[in-house]
């Protein structure tokens, strides 16, 4: 039997110490079907499935032996990793900690920390063929602000690419509505053979999220 539209939608209730927001977001959240398919495939979060579709789409993960997982936590992209690419090395880092997952050393730390990269690059044993980033900055409520901080880690993830990944290599970082600037734009084309944008299906079309595929890594020789 059918459901009318009114009840099709699980409703929740507004408790006294939760803002509108917040139970508008926990509302999205349980009506979500990445969300549902997240937990009944096990993955850890629903961005697990933003990057299966890149990879579906660009073939991140063919071939890749190492893989650095820039903002790790809380591990969805990493375990898609481990499912589509098993014998690679992986390597994480996070500020917020993140349970074990089988075969993935995490550091828990800042990656911004001057000791990271190093820790990243001896852990993995060898250049990455790919590094991922979804890292993002904590918010301060001021859209601009918080916009610039982001993309200061974002063209951090890039120089620690441009400065460690094999040959050939890729570097995918989540961005914010308006994309890459000039400046990390042009950072990241004199490395790379090809950069583009793409917003995969999983992610919110209400969310300003989208990502920057840099492909073809030109070697620090070229640069």
């Amino acid at each position: 039997m059918s459901r009318s539209g009114k009840d099709r939608d699980t409703r929740v209730k507004t408790a006294k110490k939760r803002t509108a927001s917040s139970t508008r977001w926990l509302q999205r959240q349980l009506n979500d079907p990445y969300v549902k398919q997240a937990k009944a495939d096990g993955y850890r979060s629903r961005a697990a499935y933003k990057l299966s579709e890149l990879d579906d789409k660009y073939s991140l993960l063919k071939g890749v032996t190492r893989v650095v997982d820039l903002g790790i936590a809380p591990g969805g992209w990493a375990q898609v990793v481990r499912k589509r690419a098993p014998k690679a090395a992986i390597v994480g880092i996070d500020l917020l900690p993140t349970e074990p997952i089988d075969g993935v050393t995490i550091f828990e730390m800042d990656f911004l920390d001057d000791a990271a990269p190093a820790l990243l690059e001896e852990a993995l044993g060898g250049p990455p063929e790919l590094v991922l980033s979804d890292m993002a900055a904590n918010t301060v409520g001021h859209k601009q602000t918080d916009h610039l901080r982001t993309m200061g880690l974002v063209e951090a993830g890039a120089w620690f690419a441009i400065e460690t990944l094999a040959p050939g290599g890729t570097y995918l970082a989540k961005v914010l509505a308006g994309g890459t600037d000039t400046a990390l734009l042009t950072l990241l084309k004199t490395h790379f053979r090809s950069v583009k944008h793409a917003k995969p299906p999983a992610s919110r079309k209400d969310s300003s999220e989208w990502y920057v595929i840099a492909a073809g890594f030109k070697g620090r020789a070229e640069g």
